[in-house]
């Protein structure tokens, strides 16, 4: 570690969701970190084996109920939080206030402005934090995330979008409006809890389009992606919910902003990730879900076709979506190498 040789202590809120589960099992491994506790709600306490028994044998942390005075004892450095909406932020004032860093997964400190938050969620109760929060993208706001105190992680949607037409946008080549963004996710994104929606006769051999013009994190896409390319962006964004248990791909068409060459549109996306341990920009084959399945590498690449620039992404739902990418933001806060505890 570039402090000391110390391990970093993490405390989990929230570790019998699928991205808890992931970050759990990732964490158990990770050469310079240490989970020492593993927080939930009352109807969620327990041996994590028995919320999953592959982990049987992998460790013996145990689920307890949230309690911010015993989280705050513990001496841990950092809180991540795998929460819902609205419980995020009613937990991070006090860790704050203890002195842990922290890592939310919930919405609640992504959009920056809090007019907008209510507007696609509810009021939010913690302006001081939503003001001090760091957009937990690593590839552009990596400075920020180091210093950061709350960094708030990204949506799996949102960072499969914005990494595919990012590049693209800052240089240039699309214009910023009329883009249209067709995503697909595998079920485990809709959560743990159980949901007709979500039962297996509905979704086996069942491909579904959902939140219709009205999705909440087309406003978080739209915000990120005005920020890196200081023009105001929009964008349609239309999720599909596909019967597989992980993997998210997206197909984006853009409109050309200028003639360019399909090279010189792959040259601005390897320009741009050249250095970056986690994207792989693609070009003998189109990113798909397989292929980044587990990992926590994101897959771009871009063509050409119909007067249209075509961009697609791929990545694990769960993990650059969510478990990776907290670790990821983890090692860069604590000064370790990014890819630590990762592949």
């Amino acid at each position: 570690m570039a402090q000391s040789d110390r391990k970093v202590k993490v405390v989990l809120i929230g570790g019998s969701g699928y991205a808890g589960f992931e970050v759990v099992r990732w964490l158990i491994r990770h050469p310079n970190a240490e989970l020492v506790g593993v927080f939930g709600p009352p109807n969620e306490l327990g041996a994590m084996d028995k919320f999953y028994p592959l982990l049987s044998s992998q460790t013996d942390l145990v689920q307890e109920l949230f309690d911010a005075d015993k989280v705050a004892s513990m001496g841990a450095d950092l809180a991540m939080l795998c929460v819902p909406h609205k419980v995020a932020m009613s937990y991070v004032p006090a860790l704050r206030a203890a002195g842990l860093r922290i890592i939310d997964w919930s919405a609640d400190y992504r959009l920056s402005d809090a007019a907008v938050y209510e507007k696609w969620y509810e009021p939010h109760t913690d302006p001081a934090g939503l003001a001090d929060a760091v957009y937990g993208l690593p590839e552009y706001y990596r400075s920020q995330i180091a210093d950061a105190s709350l960094v708030a992680n990204p949506g799996c949607y949102p960072t499969c979008s914005i990494m595919a037409i990012a590049p693209l946008l800052k240089a240039g080549l699309i214009k910023p409006n009329g883009i249209v963004i067709n995503a697909i996710s595998g079920v485990s994104g809709a959560g743990r809890t159980p949901n007709l929606m979500f039962h297996f006769p509905e979704r086996n051999e069942n491909f579904e389009p959902y939140g219709v013009g009205v999705h909440r994190h087309m406003p978080e896409i739209e915000q990120v992606l005005s920020d890196v390319s200081d023009n105001e962006t929009t964008v349609l964004f239309q999720p599909h919910l596909s019967p597989m248990d992980r993997g998210m791909l997206c197909s984006i068409y853009a409109d050309p902003a200028r003639e360019a060459t399909d090279q010189e549109l792959t040259d601005v996306l390897q320009d741009a990730y050249a250095a970056e341990p986690f994207v792989r920009v693609r070009t003998n084959v189109i990113p798909a879900s397989k292929y980044v399945s587990t990992t926590n590498f994101c897959d771009v690449a871009v063509r050409q076709a119909k007067g249209k620039i075509i961009l697609f992404s791929a990545l694990d739902n769960v993990i650059k979506g969510a478990s990776g990418q907290a670790i990821q933001n983890m090692n860069i806060m604590f000064g370790l190498d990014e890819t630590a505890g990762l592949y």
